[in-house]
């Protein structure tokens, strides 16, 4: 199969073909390298592997061919040149801050990521010199005014984590390389299933495979998809040293989630888009967070940059915290986990949980509110879904 051109087929057949380099046994299924190291014919071959003048395994820190097979399929899927596979998401985002920034840098992030990641920047790079100004996702002026003359990179999640806020891709690539930065977009709530942010100009997608890429809630792993040029210079220096590997069991995991990403990416969005309207209309709900809704803000910006509008739906009970934790305690059947991209529903009190670690005056600048809740909308049927929220309404 390794001669066949994989980008003339489309991102449903290669998730299912791509990336498969069978062996002597011809096996029909991608098989685990369980190994930790590889053989060498001689002295020479060795030393040609380890100089970097032959291609082939050495070590499964950072050469695999299972976990190739995943980086091979990931990067097709997102019409990247290079994808390098990590042991979780975060990890995949130390390594791009590890491999470009340095003492006195500077970064800009969107305010509504993922909490952890927040901390990355100001606890972890900070520490190292590097500075992080955090302004509104949806505010491109704001992008610009925030770039100083030492920014490095954009950072973004779009859409974001847990407002379901879109960011224009598009207009914050021009305004990114217009000052010399890069676009770096988490892709996780979206996959490649539903958005391409590097044919939008990013210059390198992050994703916690850990979500809608396993979509099972099997196995931690996370991925970067760059150009060559960035991956080579950049970002497998640092995997080969620092060693935040994807084990070759979660890579195979990881590919057999990819196998059925785009069937269970517009099922989750007819549930959640279903689920969102429901809930627009409950007396309880204060209002709802969800892109597919007419009256999202970025409604059809959505439209434009995604092929559907996520699993993810975000809505603030009028009662606050009170009224969220007696919802979430009622439940059944949801699965209470912060966790998302399982094919089993999961429900969250943000402020509490995925961004409780962040002070109450940077929560309620990211719009996390107390009576928000983050489901993840699974694919369970959607009338039992429904019942089991009213349970606590």
């Amino acid at each position: 199969m390794s001669d066949i051109n994989w980008q003339d087929y489309s991102l449903e057949t290669q998730a299912i073909r791509a990336g498969h380099q069978r062996t002597q046994e011809d096996e029909h299924s991608i098989p685990i390298f369980t190994t930790s190291s590889y053989v060498f014919k001689n002295a020479e071959d060795a030393a040609l592997r380890f100089t970097g003048q032959k291609s082939g395994n050495i070590y499964s820190r950072f050469t695999n061919p299972t976990v190739s097979a995943f980086q091979q399929r990931l990067a097709l899927m997102e019409q990247g040149e290079r994808c390098l596979a990590f042991a979780s998401g975060m990890a995949a985002i130390m390594a791009v801050g590890m491999g470009l920034l340095k003492a006195g840098d500077h970064v800009v992030c969107s305010r509504g990521v993922f909490g952890n990641t927040v901390l990355m920047f100001q606890n972890y790079f900070g520490k190292f010199g590097v500075t992080t100004d955090f302004v509104d996702l949806t505010d491109t002026a704001a992008w610009a005014a925030a770039i100083q003359p030492n920014t490095r990179f954009l950072f973004l999640e779009t859409p974001s984590n847990p407002l379901t806020e879109i960011a224009d891709i598009a207009a914050l690539a021009d305004i990114a390389h217009q000052h010399g930065c890069l676009l770096i977009v988490d892709n996780c709530f979206c996959t490649p299933a539903l958005q391409k942010p590097l044919t939008l100009g990013a210059d390198i997608v992050v994703h916690s495979a850990t979500k809608y890429i396993d979509g099972h809630g099997r196995c931690v792993g996370g991925a970067v998809v760059a150009n060559e040029d960035i991956i080579e210079k950049h970002i497998y220096p640092y995997l080969r040293t620092g060693g935040a590997t994807m084990s070759p069991f979660n890579a195979w995991v990881f590919l057999s989630g990819l196998e059925t990403l785009a069937l269970r990416m517009k099922a989750h969005c007819d549930n959640a888009l279903a689920l969102a309207q429901w809930l627009n209309q409950q007396s309880a709900v204060a209002k709802v967070h969800y892109p597919g809704l007419s009256d999202h803000a970025q409604h059809d910006l959505a439209k434009s940059q995604q092929t559907h509008f996520g699993g993810i739906v975000s809505f603030e009970l009028t009662d606050g915290k009170e009224a969220a934790w007696r919802l979430i305690d009622a439940t059944e059947m949801i699965s209470i986990t912060a966790n998302l991209g399982d094919v089993k529903s999961t429900i969250t009190h943000p402020a509490s949980t995925t961004h409780g670690r962040l002070t109450p005056e940077v929560r309620a600048a990211a719009g996390i509110k107390e009576g928000l809740v983050r489901i993840s909308v699974g694919l369970e049927h959607l009338d039992d879904i429904k019942r089991d929220l009213l349970r606590g309404m």
